[in-house]
C-alpha cells in the first residue's frame, strides 16, 4: 500500500482522533483501579481499547460515506469526494472495522468469564458497547424505525458526546468497576467538552449544511455560540467539583490548570466568530484535562 493510499485511509478513519478512544479506555481503567491494570485485566483493557478504536474508525468512515454530498461542498479534499478512496472500498473498510470491534469485545468477554465475578459482573461493559452501537445506528440511519438523531440537531450532538464520554465508563466497567466515582466524574467532563465542540463545529459548517437541521442552523450562529460557552462554563464546574467533594485530592487541581487556561481562551474566539480556532482550543483543553486526570491518578 503506497503512502498516499495509507494516508487517505488514515484520514477517512480519522485514525488519530480514534486513538483518543484508546486513551479513554485506559483512562477509565486507571481511574477505577487507581493504578495501571495488570494480568488479565490489562488484556481485557487492551482488547476493549482495540474495540473502541475500530468502532470509532468505522463510525467516522460511515459518517463520511453518508455525508458525501455535503462534503463535496464543505470538505472536497476528504478521501471520498476527492476520489482518493472509492465508495465501494469505503463500504468494505466500514464493515471490516466493525468486525474487528465485535471480535475484540468477544475476546474481552472470553477472558472475563474466567475471572472472579465472571460475566455477571462484566456485563455492564457489554451493555455500554451496545448502547454506543444503538446511538451510532440511530444517528447515522434514516430508516422508518430510526430516531434519526443526525437530523434532530442538538439530540444528535448529544448522542455523539455521550458516545465519546461512555468510552471512559467502558474502560472502568471492563475492570469490573462500572460505578467508579472517578470514572463518572471524567464521563461528565468529556460529555460537556464534546457537546460544546460539536455545536461550534456545526457553526463552522453552516455554509455547507444548508438544508440540514443542525442546532446552529436552527437557532443561528450567535445563539449557538452562547450555548456553547454556557456548556463550557458547566465543563469548568465539572472539572473543579470533583476536587471540592473529595473524589480527587487537592493536589490534582494543579494538574488541570493548563486545561482551564485554554478553556477560558475560547470565549474571545467565539466573540470574534473565530469558530475554527475556538473548537481547536476546546479540543486541546479537553486533551490536557484528560491527561492531567490520568497523570494525577497515577501519582496519587
Amino acid at each position: 500500500m503506497s503512502n498516499s493510499i495509507l494516508e487517505a485511509w488514515t484520514t477517512l478513519f480519522r485514525a488519530g482522533n480514534s486513538t483518543t478512544g484508546v486513551f479513554g479506555v485506559f483512562l477509565g481503567a486507571v481511574m477505577a483501579l487507581g493504578k495501571l491494570p495488570s494480568a488479565d485485566l490489562a488484556t481485557i483493557t487492551a482488547l476493549q481499547a482495540i474495540s473502541v478504536w475500530a468502532f470509532m474508525c468505522s463510525w467516522n468512515a460511515l459518517n463520511d460515506y453518508l455525508d458525501l454530498d455535503i462534503d463535496k461542498v464543505n470538505r472536497p479534499e476528504r478521501p471520498l469526494p476527492s476520489g482518493d478512496i472509492s465508495v465501494d472500498s469505503a463500504k468494505k473498510g466500514i464493515a471490516i472495522m466493525m468486525a474487528i470491534s465485535i471480535l475484540s469485545i468477544l475476546g474481552s468477554m472470553s477472558i472475563a468469564v474466567d475471572i472472579s465475578g465472571g460475566l455477571e459482573d462484566w456485563y455492564p461493559a457489554l451493555l455500554i458497547w451496545i448502547i454506543a452501537l444503538f446511538l451510532l445506528v440511530n444517528y447515522e440511519s434514516s430508516g422508518g424505525y430510526s430516531l434519526r438523531l443526525k437530523d434532530r440537531g442538538l439530540p444528535g450532538n448529544m448522542a455523539i458526546s455521550l458516545s465519546v464520554g461512555m468510552v471512559v465508563l467502558f474502560g472502568a466497567a471492563g475492570v469490573f468497576e462500572p460505578f467508579s466515582q472517578r470514572a463518572w466524574a471524567i464521563f461528565f467532563v468529556g460529555v460537556l467538552y464534546n457537546l460544546a465542540r460539536e455545536i461550534v463545529k456545526d457553526i463552522e459548517d453552516m455554509e455547507g449544511d444548508e438544508g440540514r437541521n443542525t442546532y446552529a442552523m436552527r437557532v443561528g450562529a450567535e445563539k449557538a455560540r452562547t450555548v456553547a460557552w454556557i456548556l463550557l462554563i458547566f465543563t469548568l464546574m465539572a472539572i473543579l467539583i470533583p476536587f471540592g467533594v473529595g473524589i480527587f485530592s487537592d493536589l490534582h487541581l494543579i494538574a488541570v490548570i493548563p486545561a482551564v487556561v485554554l478553556l477560558l481562551m475560547v470565549k474571545p474566539k467565539l466573540m470574534t466568530s473565530e469558530d475554527r480556532a475556538a473548537q481547536m482550543l476546546i479540543k486541546r483543553s479537553m486533551y490536557l484535562a484528560l491527561a492531567a486526570f490520568l497523570a494525577s491518578s497515577l501519582m496519587a
